[in-house]
Parts: C-alpha cells; structure tokens; sequence
C-alpha cells in the first residue's frame, strides 16, 4: 500500500449461514429446472472487497475490487458461467430499500473489478455470488460503510397487498405457502399496468425468462432463485425455493421486457 493511494480492504470470509443459488434437480440448466437449495458449508473460498480510490462517498462512482482465493490462500482462476455472467454482485442497503443486482468483469488471476456508486450515506451489505470451476456455488458477503449524508431508514413491513407497479407493468406475486423449511412456489402475474392486459412476451434476462433474490429482513439469510421454466415467457413466471425460518424477508424480482430490465419488490412476513 502506498501513500498516494489509499485502499478500503474489507474480508469477506463469511457466509456460512447464506442460502446460495442454484440448486439443480432434474440435471440443472440441461433440465432448465432450477431452485434454490441450502448451499454446503466448505469454506472453500474467501473473498476481499477492495475500492481501490480509498473508502466509497455517496454519489461518486467508486472503483470495486473483489479478489478471491481458496483456503489456502491461493487465487481462485477458474469460474464457471453462471446464467451468462461469472460472478454477480447483489447491492442492498441496510434498510433493504436499495437494490442492485450487477456483475463484474474478470481481470484473471481470482481478481474481478466494477465501477459502481452508492446513493446515500451508511452501510451497505455486497453479496457476491459465483461458481468456481468444478466446485459448489459460493456466496461471500461483507458490510461496507459509506460516506456521506445517510438517508432516513425506512421501516421494513411486510406489504399487506403483493402487488406492485413498476415501469408500467403491474406484477403480482403470489406463495403456495408462506412457512419456514417447507416447499413454496412464488408466482409473479405480470400485466399491462393500463390495460390489465397479460403480457407474454417477455424477453430473456441472463437467459432466463427472470430471476429473484430473497434476503431476510437482517440480511443474514440470502437466497438466490432461479425460474423453474427458464424458457417461460409470461404472464407468469414461477419459482421454487424454501424459508430457512420464521421472519420477515424481501423479494426482488427482476423481469425484462421490450428491452427494459424492470425489478419489483416485495415484503412478506414468514410465519
């Protein structure tokens, strides 16, 4: 480290406790079934989240660095495609009221890096979730703090209608069942938000016809789903995953149509 440059490093060993994606029944994408499942404490892999202009300020583009290693300290150099991207980078607030699901180009020898920027001041929880070649899926976490004026925290409370309108669309979400350790499908009803009219023709995002990720109220349990139809093209898209436990959780699902990414949250209350 030099004095010129000044480097924010911040270990990312942890993660035990997440839920990570891509469970495969039924032979994984060749089935083109997919669903979250429990991911395998094998401490293989560690992670360090480096910005590399010193520590991040609201408001200006940041320079993130993630290098990642084995646990014998050895870069990790191969990874494996995991719906068209190599690693993505999940983005939340503390109060869960930010969101951004990105991805990170490869620059070899373990080392991704991504400008990214942060809206407001405080902490921030990075979730980076990838696939080393040959190996379980991992997802390695770290808090960071953000300077700058923090905005006003906003309450986390399980919505009392599961319907949002975003980008003019209105999705709906439904559960075949809301209970911790059991089966569940989530349902998103996707329509015109004018119209009422269904819409079935959405267009593949990271080829797939959505993706959703789960993250309870404390951002401790973390699950990342995949469709159980990939090839779907609305006006439902549907999902199978598991609540590790009773509490509340947030869900963003991400769609994509007529060229436009379009993300819809919702909270729940896990009973």
């Amino acid at each position: 480290m030099t004095k010129k440059k000044s480097l924010l490093v911040i270990s990312g060993l942890l993660a035990l406790s997440l839920l990570s994606a891509c469970g495969k029944p039924n032979g994984g994408h060749g089935g083109h079934t997919e669903e979250s499942k429990t991911a395998a404490v094998t401490n293989a892999a560690k992670a360090s989240f480096t910005f590399t202009s010193g520590s991040p300020k609201a408001g200006e583009k940041s320079t993130l660095a993630l290098s990642i290693t084995d646990k014998s300290g050895k870069p990790v150099n191969d990874f494996q495609i995991n719906h068209e991207k190599l690693m993505h980078l999940i983005v939340v607030s503390k109060d869960l009221s930010y969101f951004n699901h990105i991805h990170p180009d490869y620059k070899g020898n373990g080392k991704f890096e991504i400008g990214t920027s942060f809206p407001a001041g405080g902490d921030y929880k990075l979730f980076a979730d990838f696939i080393p070649k040959g190996g379980p899926g991992e997802t390695l976490s770290e808090w960071v703090k953000v300077a700058g004026k923090e905005g006003e925290p906003a309450p986390i409370k399980a919505d009392s209608r599961l319907v949002r309108e975003v980008s003019g669309k209105e999705i709906e979400l439904s559960l075949s069942s809301a209970k911790p350790k059991q089966d569940v499908t989530l349902t998103f009803q996707i329509r015109d938000a004018k119209t009422k009219k269904d819409i079935d023709n959405l267009e593949p995002y990271l080829g797939a016809v959505g993706h959703v990720v789960i993250l309870s109220a404390d951002s401790e349990q973390y699950i990342h789903v995949h469709p159980l139809d990939e090839k779907a093209k609305g006006p439902k898209a549907q999902f199978a995953t598991s609540f590790p436990a009773s509490g509340v959780y947030k869900i963003w699902g991400q769609f994509q149509h007529n060229g436009e990414v379009f993300t819809a949250p919702f909270v729940i209350d896990v009973k």
